[in-house]
């Protein structure tokens, strides 16, 4: 038998949960602002215009519920949508027009196909959005 009295180890801890909060939010902190300084940018000054001249050409055909027929604001029948449709799409410009068909749920999906092949024999892109009543 020892009579010896073994000393007791004594192993101070530190407790690294508050410190482990504060890495993780420098570790945001500093991710989110390299996201935005970016130090190898070259800051020029670019020409302006007066009009954007890539603006996306579009026009608006709408169907409403009484198969009445609209190119932008004004009532058309269906047999001069191709003329009606030619003034606003002008196919030798650099960007693609577009035709959107806004259309009532009442409205049968073959007229607005009719509107969509109009606008595509006239090198139109063309879509549809078609809207229900509430």
């Amino acid at each position: 038998m020892s009579l010896r009295k073994r000393l007791k180890e004594h192993h101070s801890e530190l407790d690294t949960g508050p410190l482990n909060d504060i890495l993780f939010i420098l570790m945001f902190f500093f991710l989110i602002i390299s996201t935005l300084a970016n130090p190898n940018v070259i800051r020029v000054s670019n020409p302006k215009a007066k009009s954007d001249a890539k603006a996306k050409q579009s026009v608006i055909v709408s169907i409403d519920k009484n198969n009445q027929l609209y190119v932008g604001q004004n009532k058309i029948i269906f047999d001069s949508l191709e003329s009606a449709l030619r003034t606003h799409i002008h196919v030798g410009d650099s960007i693609k027009p577009a035709v959107v068909v806004n259309a009532d749920s009442l409205v049968s999906w073959g007229d607005i196909v009719r509107v969509m092949q109009v606008a595509k024999r006239l090198g139109a892109t063309t879509s549809a959005s078609v809207t229900g009543q509430k």
